[in-house]
Order: structure tokens, then C-alpha cells, then sequence
């Protein structure tokens, strides 16, 4: 059974999703502040939290930094603003969905499902062997959740990793903005995909020499280039 966090300081709206959460088979525990949240993110482990922008003591964007900081746990952000600066915020800290309110608690679960499905299909991680890359002194340890650069642990972002990840996996490919978005944030996204860009520019940040094996396909996509794994 999936354990959920639900996050709002509104009892009402925490009700309603704890109960269409519980109709759905998943256990929940509730934190009506961001302080609380990450208190429970260190206690407990959590399959996926649905945590709302505007709490008091901590906002949810800083609250979903430190847990990230901690725990890879999918998130899903509620906010009543819909502007696309707080979508694109929100995304660029990884978060796994945005949903504006007020919200279909039926489309909620909808989308909870997806992103449990997907997290799930990442943790199942195969023979590790054959999740392990050596490209020069580039070496990424998928089984491990690791890079590491000419021996050097590097230190990347959850969404960020995955992302990396799924560039690797699909190496010499060409990858739209749109594919990358439907693959790795795992539903139709409708904003702008300028958040892909981001992501793109901190990995290469962190692949130090190596950068230039993320190349870039003007008005095309990106595509992971580098010689054979040894």
C-alpha cells in the first residue's frame, strides 16, 4: 500500500483528499505546515507527497527543497496560483506535477497514479550491471543513483538525475522538448517547455569536461553523444 503526504493548511481540503486517497487504496498522513512536512519526510517514508505553495511557518517550495535535500520523494504541487513562473519554479526544484486550484480531486488521483507508476518503474532497477556507464571519466551508476566526474562524486538534483538518466538510456537519440516532457515529468505538459532547457543547462554545469556530450539540436531537442562505455 502507497503511503501519501498530504500537505495543506486547510482541514477541509486535507479531508477531501485523505478521503479520495483512502478510496483508492493508499495510506495518509497530513501536515497542515511546510516544518511539519519535513519533520515527517525525516521520520517516515513517504511514496509521494501532494503539498500545497502557500503554508505557514515554511512555504511548500521551501519545504519540498529540504526534503529533496534528504529523500527522493515525488512531488505533487498545489497552489491556487497559475502563473507560469510559479509552474516553472516549481519544476526547476523537480517536482513531479503542478496542479492549480481549485483542483478535480478525480483528476488528482489520475495523476497520482502516473506518478507513482512512474517512480516505481525507476526505483525497479535492472540488472546493475547493465546500469552502469563509463564514458571516458564520465561514469553514471544507475542501480546506485551515482555520477561521478574523473572520480569526483557529483551532486545533482533528483529530477535533474532522472532526466540524465533518461538522456543515457536513450543515447544517440534525438529528443524533442515534448517527448522529454511526456517521458520523464510522465504526462501531457501544457506550459512552457523552457523548463527542459533549465534542467538541461545545471547537468551540464555539473558534467564539468564532459558537457559538450549533451548536445543541443537547435529548435530539435537534445541528445546524449559520448564514445562507447567501456
Amino acid at each position: 500500500m502507497s503511503r501519501i503526504l498530504v500537505v495543506d493548511d486547510e482541514e477541509k481540503i486535507r479531508a477531501v483528499i485523505r478521503e479520495y486517497c483512502e478510496f483508492n487504496k493508499y495510506e495518509v498522513m497530513e501536515a497542515a505546515d511546510g516544518m511539519e512536512a519535513v519533520a515527517l519526510c525525516r521520520q517516515h517514508d513517504f511514496d509521494a507527497i501532494i503539498l500545497d505553495v502557500m503554508l505557514p511557518k515554511l512555504d511548500g517550495f521551501s519545504a519540498c527543497r529540504q526534503i529533496r535535500e534528504e529523500k527522493d520523494i515525488p512531488v505533487i504541487m498545489l497552489s491556487a496560483r497559475g502563473e507560469e513562473y510559479d509552474k516553472l519554479f516549481g519544476f526547476e526544484l523537480g517536482i513531479d506535477d503542478y496542479i492549480v486550484k481549485p483542483f478535480s480531486p478525480v483528476e488528482l488521483m489520475a495523476r497520482l497514479k502516473v506518478v507513482l507508476r512512474r517512480h516505481e518503474t525507476h526505483e525497479r532497477s535492472d540488472n546493475p550491471q547493465s546500469d552502469r556507464y563509463e564514458f571516458d571519466g564520465l561514469v553514471i551508476d544507475m542501480a546506485r543513483r551515482s555520477v561521478t566526474v574523473d572520480g569526483h562524486a557529483v551532486t545533482l538534483a533528483p529530477k535533474d538525475m532522472e532526466l540524465l538518466f533518461y538522456l543515457v538510456r536513450n543515447r544517440r537519440q534525438l529528443l524533442s522538448r515534448e517527448k522529454i516532457l511526456k517521458d520523464v515529468w510522465g504526462y501531457e505538459f501544457f506550459g512552457n517547455d523552457r523548463v527542459v532547457d533549465t534542467h538541461i543547462r545545471t547537468i551540464r554545469s555539473c558534467l564539468g569536461k564532459y558537457r559538450d556530450f549533451l548536445t543541443t539540436h537547435r529548435n530539435r531537442g537534445y541528445r546524449f553523444e559520448a564514445p562507447e562505455e567501456e
